[in-house]
């Protein structure tokens, strides 16, 4: 048994919303052990080790239905038992994770594994020891091949733990990220420590354990430097006690006697109470107290001795928002127990562990205990009295054993102006105030009491859990501060997928938010833009060019190009969206990464509306984008199509819907978007330059993706048609997308079409061309595509030119070099292009300067280009021998009509029966009952039903869509679309067959 690949994903993916990890788990000969043939004996070695195995409801959806399954029948597969562990050993961690799914991959005994993780190291981690923990378990006879002999649970457990808590977010940290996303404040976490960024882009703000942004350099160096902080409050009158500070043992001795016994000695830079000794009353007692401080600072500090209990006094913004009393470690007697024994009580409290891991510290024996037990002439076996106390610590610290107890509510008026006083002399946003009192209720000025200590990046567990009173919200009152009400935090984000023309609907958002005066971030296939230049090149369309963008601080909108390989490796960079779009879902990249259907690739792309919370952008064309509208969540769905008679989105905008409709006007094709009930007339389709005077459908297409997108986003649409009017498809603002190059003497069209649909929507294009010569392509097909895509993509091309020149990309991909050139030839040929028409060229470079040397004036030349820059400079650096054409090809001088007239049926009313769901949204496709996500029923831990999981994976409560049981009837198409429109029901109608579910 053993992992064969491993995706992680961050982000919502296509199995769930939240983070998770895919093994492919080969089971090996253990396919033919389930858990029934192992025996009790694996089961009961599992629920040793995992006792809460046992809260796992599997698909019974009720506790013990997990251990239910090991044991009925055959049982279940160690690929399923490997799910539910991972889970478990999760939960030891004290990650609360309950998602899980295993099912069968294509090869016999492989399995894919998806559980629901927190954090990524941790989650692969304890996938590692539950592996090993499950070969622990087999029979002897299997265990000799596949355990480690030397493997001991216990021991890998505790490791793991402790590996878990390095891990994760410290008590303060995590109270911080826990208000911001209480308040929906998006963050990130930018290294392995407690650097945190909170909001997107120009919105942002950092923290680093309790140090924000605002904070200010001054205010901590001021806080740090102890002598020079106390002249400031002693200068303003702020209580505190006489303090001097030493470089030597003598000097610490000195000042000891000029200030008076009993003192305090402590490290003059300093935190968590180290090195800090209190009512020091002997010159040898401050010897040992300088000994102690001087480990932790050169310098130190020598204070008069303020009796009384330590309060910290937590300030934020100028309002003291907590105060807590602290208490040092201590043991209470009993008269019967040690205190070695009392110790190992206390710290038997499931509340204490080790470091900040919990609510409180254990209590550890070190020098300081046995200070305190020699001056009381006591050792560690002493039984101490009944009702005695004894302090185990000289510091109330709560990461040295102390407890805290919330006084907030009793806090002296006084008091709680003199803490809000100390916190502004000093200039710190977040600040914790030492003040020592034995009454926190009375006044200082009357009780006493004094400021021992000021505080930057001050503890919040101390206010959070307290051992006694009530826990405070200090991490919202710093939310509060950094992100006032009203004050934004998100940037707005749109999301791009599908399978052609992502690139080009991205560059044309972004070009009309940029006119609309945003500073864009954009992720493409080209790199990283911020405000149109180029920042990272290469393909930057996965989460990690996301975080780019979301972490510039300059960027006010996002628009980030989501491909299919960034989503099956990584899932989402955001765990929401403002807009979203799925343009289309086509035969591309089949076979790759365990995706070999089309409905296996729409549930991919499906991701993205999935996460939108404003619009989800659909083509109404595609029937699989079309069906996805049942499964966002967004606030609108916007349908987008070419087809003005089609029936579902004339229904949808009856009912209140928004649509995108090309539609046939006296001047040509009219961009008219539907909102509401209202109908809108944005701009003529010959007004965009991208489309070559509306010749361009595919960019047709993507222009209207980018007004839907950009309506979604509150863009005007006085701005969104200036946008759409000044983009254009040159090679510097949307390079390898349609770049037109006409300073030959015949014309070059540059393109970076790599499937059979983007081949066949640039053919459709050259068609219109009124060309005097010959058409010449150099064509090619990556070489991870299947061979019937690489045929398909020839067959887009047959018949459109006179001569094919068939080459390679630069990386083969594992292909042969010749292998897909000969693919296309032969499917040119197959298609019935003659094969004195067809040359095979390899090399892409040689197969361009050969397209170009035999183009003769009046030719035209269309480049599908792989290495678009190399390529671009090939062909505007080309020489040619021929003298300049009389007249050239022209993109405006067409054959067909200079308005033509748009088509388009209902393709939707077809014999079976489909069910119409409407809401406040409008109208749309319900999601069938078998469309579960992956594979159908899945096997969550503790309890959790398929139903929920399915949820959770969609993100759309059933009943938020009406929930009426379809039924058959006789209706017609149009009479369903009209009942439903008037009775403002779900309706079922024909419907087209529905993607299979795997």
């Amino acid at each position: 048994m053993r992992i064969l690949s491993t995706d992680v994903y961050g982000g919502p993916n296509r199995f769930a919303l939240f983070p998770c990890v895919l093994h492919v788990v080969d089971l090996q000969e253990l396919e033919q052990w389930p858990t029934a043939k192992l025996g009790e004996s694996f089961i009961e070695g599992l629920i040793k080790a995992l006792p809460t195995l046992a809260d796992h409801g599997c698909s019974y959806g009720e506790a013990g239905g997990f251990l239910r399954r090991m044991r009925e029948d055959e049982g279940t597969w160690l690929g399923h038992v490997f799910e539910h562990v991972v889970l478990e050993v999760q939960h030891l961690a004290g990650h609360d994770v309950s998602f899980g799914k295993t099912r069968s991959a294509k090869l016999p005994g492989q399995y894919n594994v998806v559980f629901e993780i927190q954090d990524k190291d941790v989650g692969l981690e304890a996938s590692r020891l539950a592996l090993r923990l499950i070969l622990s378990l087999l029979p002897e006879e299997l265990r000799s091949k596949y355990a480690d002999k030397d493997f001991d649970f216990e021991r890998e457990r505790d490791w793991f733990i402790r590996y878990s808590q390095r891990r994760e977010l410290g008590p303060s940290t995590g109270s911080l990220v826990k208000a911001a996303e209480m308040r929906g404040i998006p963050w990130l976490r930018l290294n392995d420590q407690s650097l945190v960024q909170l909001g997107h882009g120009k919105f942002q703000q950092r923290i680093q354990a309790t140090i924000t942004s605002e904070t200010r350099h001054i205010a901590v160096e001021l806080s740090c430097d102890k002598e020079m902080a106390h002249k400031i409050f002693e200068d303003l009158g702020l209580p505190v006690p006489k303090q001097m500070t030493a470089s030597s043992e003598r000097e610490t001795l000195r000042a000891a006697e000029r200030i008076g016994y009993p003192v305090v000695v402590k490290p003059f830079n300093g935190n968590h109470g180290r090195g800090v000794c209190i009512n020091l009353r002997s010159a040898e007692e401050v010897s040992r107290g300088y000994e102690v401080a001087s480990k932790v600072s050169k310098t130190v500090v020598v204070e008069s001795y303020i009796s009384g209990f330590d309060h910290r006094m937590l300030v934020v913004n100028g309002e003291l928002v907590a105060a807590a009393k602290r208490v040092p470690g201590h043991v209470i007697g009993d008269n019967q127990h040690t205190i070695r024994e009392l110790i190992e009580i206390v710290n038997s409290d499931p509340r204490r562990g080790i470091g900040h891991e919990k609510v409180l510290t254990k209590i550890q024996l070190d020098h300081q205990v046995d200070d305190l037990l020699a001056k009381k002439g006591y050792t560690l076996d002493t039984v101490l009295p009944e009702g005695e106390i004894f302090y185990l610590r000289s510091t109330a610290n709560l990461s040295t054993g102390g407890t805290a107890i919330d006084v907030t509510d009793i806090v002296h008026p006084d008091n709680r102006a003199m803490a809000i006083r100390a916190a502004r002399a000093i200039g710190l946003d977040v600040c914790g105030v030492d003040f020592l009192t034995d009454d926190i209720s009375q006044s200082y000025q009357t009780g006493g009491g004094g400021i021992c200590e000021i505080n930057a990046a001050p503890g919040f567990r101390m206010h959070v859990a307290p051992a006694e009173g009530k826990s405070r919200d200090v991490g919202g009152a710093v939310m509060d501060m950094l992100f006032p009400a009203g004050s934004p935090s998100r940037i707005p984000i749109a999301c791009i997928t599908g399978t052609n023309g992502k690139t080009t609907t991205s560059r044309m958002l972004a070009h009309i938010l940029k006119m609309a005066g945003h500073t864009v971030g954009l992720t493409s296939t080209d790199g990283v833009y911020i405000n149109g230049k180029l920042t990272v090149k290469g393909d930057m369309t996965g989460p990690i060019a996301a975080s780019m963008v979301l972490r510039d601080p300059t960027v006010d909108a996002a628009v980030l190009e989501t491909a299919r390989g960034g989503l099956l490796k990584r899932g989402m960079a955001v765990r929401d969206c403002d807009v979203a779009c799925v343009l289309n879902v086509q035969s591309d990249h089949l076979g790759l990464r365990g995706i070999d259907t089309l409905d296996e690739l729409a549930e991919v792309k499906r991701t993205v509306v999935e996460i939108a919370n404003d619009t989800a952008v659909l083509n109404a064309d595609d029937p699989r984008v079309l069906r996805m509208a049942a499964y966002t969540r967004a606030k609108h769905v916007c349908y987008v199509t070419m087809n003005p008679k089609h029936t579902l989105v004339q229904a949808h905008i009856r009912a209140g819907g928004r649509a995108v409709v090309l539609e046939q006007g006296m001047n040509g094709h009219m961009i008219a978007l539907y909102d509401k009930g209202s109908h809108l007339p944005l701009m003529w389709t010959h007004l965009i330059p991208a489309t070559i005077e509306g010749r361009a459908m595919h960019n047709v297409q993507n222009a209207m993706f980018a007004a839907a997108l950009a309506y979604g986003m509150k863009i005007s649409r006085e701005n969104i048609e200036h946008g759409l009017r000044t983009f254009t498809t040159s090679f510097f603002q949307a390079p390898g997308r349609l770049n037109v190059f006409d300073e030959h003497p015949f014309k070059v069209i540059m393109d970076y079409a790599h499937n059979a649909a983007g081949v066949h929507a640039m053919a459709s294009l050259t068609d219109q061309l009124n060309v005097l010569g010959k058409r010449i392509v150099v064509m090619a097909a990556p070489g991870d595509r299947r061979d019937e895509d690489v045929v398909e993509l020839a067959q887009a091309a047959a018949g459109h030119y006179d001569t094919y020149i068939c080459k390679r990309d630069d990386h083969t991909r594992g292909r042969r070099g010749n292998e897909v050139p000969e693919l296309l030839r032969q499917g040119l040929i197959d298609a019935g292009v003659h094969p004195d028409q067809v040359e095979i060229i390899e090399d892409e470079q040689e197969a361009i300067v050969s397209g170009l040397s035999r183009a003769r004036p009046g030719d035209l030349v269309v480049v599908f280009a792989d290495n678009i820059p190399r390529s671009w400079k090939q062909i505007i650096y080309f020489k040619p021998e021929v003298q300049a054409a009389s007249e050239k090809p022209s993109l405006t001088s067409l054959a067909a009509p200079a308005v033509s007239t748009l088509g388009g049926v209902d393709d939707y009313a077809e014999p079976e029966m489909v069910d119409i769901r409407q809401d406040e949204r409008g109208v749309f496709i319900a999601a069938e009952e078998a469309d579960g996500g992956w594979g159908g029923t899945g096997h969550g831990a503790r309890g959790q039903d398929s139903c929920m999981q399915l949820r959770a994976k969609i993100g759309v409560d059933h009943r938020v869509h009406g929930g009426t049981v379809p039924f058959r009837c006789s209706f017609s198409f149009a009479e369903h679309l009209s009942h439903a429109n008037a009775a403002r029901i779900p309706c079922p109608v024909p419907r087209a067959p529905s993607p299979a579910v795997t």
